[in-house]
């Protein structure tokens, strides 16, 4: 795809959004969201449809394959009382082995290395925490816990006792229904900080359908991070680079995309974050997606060349963000500025709870 220099500034992704349309809450059922398609212009056509999820079985096609990212979303955000007694809050970003856990701290001054902290609960009895460090990167803390939760899995179960759901800040309000539609209905991998929030359309009977209708389903796992979601910072993208996440790609799934191929089907990536890992897995293969597993920081910009993905569902998301690269890099700058222009004047809803759109196989420049 040709590009231009705009196409790497960050300016360039800046878009000016009602604040009344960023979504409060998920539509229910999950599946009845508006969605955008996108799809090649024929004649005096328009380019674009104006649908809902539930219809994404009438864009896809028997011998498809749609592939989503598995990662569970960890209740990752703990209140604790600081050595004083009073109240803040840690979130649990990555285990750095031992039971150390990298955290982000609010109010991090209140948080010195060799600080106590307890677990805000009365049932069962709080227990200690210790500030081990700062991080120099992210300006979080080192937090050891007790030894045993030493990854995602095994501190899973304190957090379901005392953890919140980790909301993005533009969710101002939280509801105890955050718990299940926080969450993808595949979601089995705990590990994310944040929702791959694609996949919170997809309900249990439109997974049914779309099976039936003979469009397979394969999932890979990134454990989201908060930074997927952070605007950027530095003006000139032509060296930018992004936090690692980690991310599997096994082998059956390796194997679904080759059978697909074979077949003349289209492979339909769920979410940016499938794209990453889809992707990342094709350059780590040096050209041939191989089974992967392991952190990548892949950026995907204008001028990306992609070998795996045709389609893609994404969300509406945050200007300025590396998630409005990606599907530039799929659609072109201008046209993914205009036609976020025409989802605000249809008053589509936007960010994690919001609305979806489809970029169709036939769309994407490569």
């Amino acid at each position: 795809m040709l590009t231009d220099s705009q196409d790497f500034l960050l300016s360039s992704y800046n878009y000016e959004l009602d604040p009344s349309l960023i979504a409060q809450k998920p539509c229910e059922p999950r599946h009845d969201a508006r969605m955008m398609v996108v799809q090649p212009k024929k004649g005096f056509s328009s380019d674009l449809l104006h649908l809902k999820v539930w219809d994404l079985a009438d864009q896809l096609k028997a011998g498809d394959l749609l592939v989503m990212n598995n990662t569970r979303v960890l209740k990752a955000r703990l209140r604790v009382r600081l050595k004083h007694g009073a109240l803040a809050e840690i979130l649990l970003l990555k285990p750095q082995g031992g039971g150390r856990w990298l955290c982000l701290a609010r109010p991090a001054k209140k948080m010195r290395p060799g600080d106590s902290l307890f677990i805000d609960a009365s049932e069962p009895a709080p227990f200690l925490l210790k500030v081990l460090d700062r991080d120099q990167t992210t300006g979080g803390r080192i937090i050891q816990f007790p030894s045993e939760f030493s990854d995602s899995e095994k501190i899973e179960s304190l957090l379901k006792t005392y953890g919140e759901m980790p909301l993005p800040p533009y969710i101002h309000k939280h509801n105890e229904s955050d718990i299940d539609r926080y969450q993808t209905r595949y979601a089995s991998c705990p590990g994310a900080v944040a929702a791959p929030t694609a996949g919170l359309h997809l309900s249990d009977q439109l997974l049914e359908k779309l099976s039936l209708q003979g469009i397979r389903q394969e999932y890979v796992t990134l454990h989201v991070g908060l930074g997927t979601f952070r605007p950027l910072d530095y003006e000139n993208l032509n060296n930018l680079r992004l936090h690692s996440e980690w991310v599997e790609v096994k082998e059956e799934v390796v194997s679904a995309i080759e059978q697909c191929r074979s077949r003349g089907g289209r492979v339909i990536a769920v979410g940016t974050t499938t794209v990453r890992s889809l992707e990342a897995a094709f350059l780590r293969g040096q050209g041939e997606l191989k089974p992967f597993k392991g952190s990548v920081d892949l950026v995907i910009k204008p001028g990306f060349k992609f070998g795996v993905i045709d389609g893609l569902l994404t969300n509406f998301h945050l200007p300025k963000s590396s998630l409005l690269l990606l599907v530039s890099a799929l659609i072109g700058r201008e046209n993914l500025l205009k036609f976020y222009k025409k989802a605000m004047e249809k008053q589509y809803r936007f960010f994690s709870y919001g609305d979806a759109m489809f970029i169709s196989p036939e769309r994407i420049i490569l």
